[in-house]
């Protein structure tokens, strides 16, 4: 609690404090409430014992994510639940080999000129976890005293760490947040990994780490959003993300929008990159407000929510499609056995682009350009004049009708590629980066909370960033939470990005 005395005599600035503190107890009340449903609820609103599992763990995630920006927030009082977290502090196994590092005084020479003495130590333990390895790193820091005066006792301090006081390293939170959302190995299952080697930690621990973690690391996260949408040409794509509503039955859909960067093909100086966010629905107003700031060309599938973007009063945006899409509409029609000679011609004309992209693949946008206009075009052309006329003759309710009506439907976006080098033929390079999504969804089947749902999206942003760099995502996790726990300067922000770190080895 803060003291009388300490309350700001300025009425605007108690306002503030009890505006900020009201909205963090709201979302604690909610997250709280929403954890008592799941543990008290009725049976008949409890799933599966696993799901179960998967659902608490994001929930208790989204409260230590609330509780580490209290710490952190001079507005408000750092704020625990009314049942404290029952963590796991037990003394670690013996048998794990101890990595000792001495922290030494920067001087051990007294005021008065003599050489100090040890007189006494203070031991920590913590849990470190480098891949198939686990290890404690042990940190002596001696005490040492004058034995010629009294001035007193000198000693190391103590380094920063994420978790202040907690047993891990920040190399094992790293390695728990790869395993959870990198491997797909939710945090009940990896606490049964522990245990088998005689670590014993609770599940609630894990998600204590973790949404510290993800705390910490939306200021990276913010930092990779602003820079993608300084681009002027993206990706956009979204996926089902089912979220757990224990008032209403058993799961609400909600959606990951993915906001993807990925120059390569055409040779871009700027590195892919992709950042995720949680939405409670798919309508277009979502994609317009993960948007906002940007201007350029946004490469999407033909869904109509996107339209709603081409109407905004500032800046501008341009929709290039995806004929990879396209080419799906005709192959399912195809596959159905019908009307497939025409669906096969479809087919065969959007192979024929493929071809040349294939050929021009990573070279500059003006060198695609003008092979596009030299080969593509006439292709193009060519499928224009096949659209019309094939469209004349079937009926617009038939399913080769309506495969071709989405072709035209989307035709200016699809035939952008033509006069702009950096658009590419489809939108796989944003999909690509949603199936680890998908597969991690397979696993959980849903999230456990919206903020768990949120955390979930910041912490896929960044390791499927460092995965589209080729960098390692365990070392750039470790590296970059020692850094923060360092207090590495938020106006140096973008150091920490992922495509920086090998800048920083």
């Amino acid at each position: 609690m803060i003291a009388a005395a300490d309350l700001p005599d300025d009425i605007d600035a108690l306002k503030a404090m009890i505006v900020a503190q009201g909205e963090q107890n709201a979302r604690l009340e909610t997250l709280v409430a929403a954890l008592r449903k799941a543990l008290f609820g009725r049976k008949s609103e409890k799933v599966d014992p696993d799901q179960f599992e998967l659902a608490l763990e994001d929930i208790e995630t989204g409260i230590a994510q609330i509780e580490a920006e209290g710490e952190t927030n001079p507005l408000v009082t750092p704020t625990r639940t009314s049942a404290p977290r029952q963590s796991n502090r037990g003394s670690l196994p013996k048998h794990l080999p101890r990595i000792e590092e001495v922290i030494e005084p920067d001087s051990t020479i007294c005021g008065c000129g003599s050489e100090r003495h040890v007189i006494g130590e203070d031991i920590s333990e913590r849990l470190d976890i480098v891949p198939a390895q686990f290890r404690v790193i042990v940190t002596r820091r001696p005490k040492y005293a004058c034995r010629s005066c009294e001035e007193g006792i000198v000693q190391a301090p103590a380094p920063a760490h994420l978790i202040p006081g907690g047993m891990p390293t920040e190399a094992a939170i790293a390695h728990v947040i790869v395993s959870k959302y990198a491997d797909h190995t939710p945090l009940y299952r990896q606490a049964q990994i522990y245990a088998r080697q005689g670590i014993v930690l609770d599940r609630s621990t894990l998600a204590a780490w973790v949404g510290r973690a993800a705390f910490e690391l939306r200021p990276v996260y913010d930092a990779l959003m602003a820079d993608l949408k300084r681009s002027t040409k993206l990706f956009m794509d979204e996926t089902v993300a089912p979220v757990l509503d224990p008032g209403r039955k058993k799961t609400k859909t909600g959606y990951f929008w993915a906001l993807a960067r990925d120059d390569r093909p055409w040779s871009g100086d700027d590195p892919p990159g992709v950042a995720f966010t949680y939405a409670p629905g798919r309508a277009g107003e979502y994609a317009k407000q993960i948007l906002e700031g940007f201007n350029g060309t946004l490469q999407v599938d033909g869904y109509a929510g996107y339209n709603r973007l081409l109407k905004r009063q500032e800046g501008s945006i341009r929709l290039a499609h995806c004929w990879a899409h396209a080419r799906r509409k005709l192959f399912d029609v195809a596959k159905a056995g019908k009307a497939t000679p025409i669906a096969d011609e479809g087919i065969a004309q959007i192979q024929a682009l493929y071809r040349i992209e294939k050929e021009i693949r990573g070279q500059s946008p003006a060198t695609r350009n003008a092979v596009r206009q030299e080969r593509s075009k006439p292709t193009i052309d060519q499928m224009e004049f096949w659209l019309r006329e094939t469209r004349s003759r079937v009926s617009a309710k038939s399913p080769i009708g309506e495969a071709l009506s989405y072709i035209a439907k989307h035709w200016e976006g699809l035939t952008m590629f033509l006069d702009d080098g950096r658009v590419e033929l489809d939108s796989n390079s944003v999909e690509r980066t949603i199936r680890p999504i998908a597969l991690n969804r397979k696993n959980a089947l849903f999230a456990g909370h919206d903020v768990g749902a949120q955390n979930w999206a910041i912490l896929a942003s960044m390791i499927e960033t460092c995965k589209l760099n080729g960098i390692d995502p365990h070392a750039w996790l470790t590296q970059t939470l020692t850094a923060i726990a360092r207090g590495h300067k938020q106006s140096q922000i973008n150091d920490l990005l992922p495509w920086n770190h090998s800048a920083q080895v």
